[in-house]
């Protein structure tokens, strides 16, 4: 390959214009989160906060005492109200699985989302290694746990 100056400048010209793109990029963002008091009933538990689409800071998530076995989704969805929850969303599935995975049996366990293409569906979350599976809602396969959210400020 020989090289030439019209070779370098142009490269030079790539270098300058990626040099001016890294320079507009924002290196650091700062989230604040102000410091929370949450009362925790007995057997309750602390997950974390999940975070919102604009990436700040939502809601506490609390998993709340006992499961239940074998029901079908719309059984788990009143079993988790009869506890005074919810059952929880698939992100919040996936941070109770990173922060509090040894409170769950290595099943799967139902979540409150339905599957986008086909409403008879579910996603489940599988607590033996973290993956989420869709399962059919009429099944009773999965467990579930119930869970409560505290919006960050309140």
């Amino acid at each position: 390959m020989t090289i030439t100056l019209e070779a370098i400048e142009a490269k030079q010209s790539e270098i300058s214009k990626l040099i001016e793109s890294f320079k507009k990029q924002s290196t650091r963002s700062t989230i604040t989160i102000l410091g929370a008091t949450i009362k925790l009933e007995a057997g309750e538990h602390y997950a974390g906060i999940i975070l919102g689409d604009d990436g700040q800071p939502l809601h506490h998530l609390i998993l709340l005492p006992g499961d239940v076995d074998e029901k079908s989704w719309s059984d788990a969805k009143s079993w988790a109200a009869e506890q005074g929850g919810e059952l929880p969303t698939r992100r919040e599935q996936s941070l109770l699985f990173a922060n509090l995975k040894q409170c769950f049996e290595s099943r799967y366990y139902w979540s409150a989302e339905e599957r986008e293409s086909d409403s008879a569906y579910a996603w489940c979350q599988d607590f033996d290694d973290g993956f989420q599976y869709d399962g059919h809602k009429a099944s009773s396969g999965c467990r579930a746990r119930a869970v409560r959210r505290i919006a960050v400020g309140a």
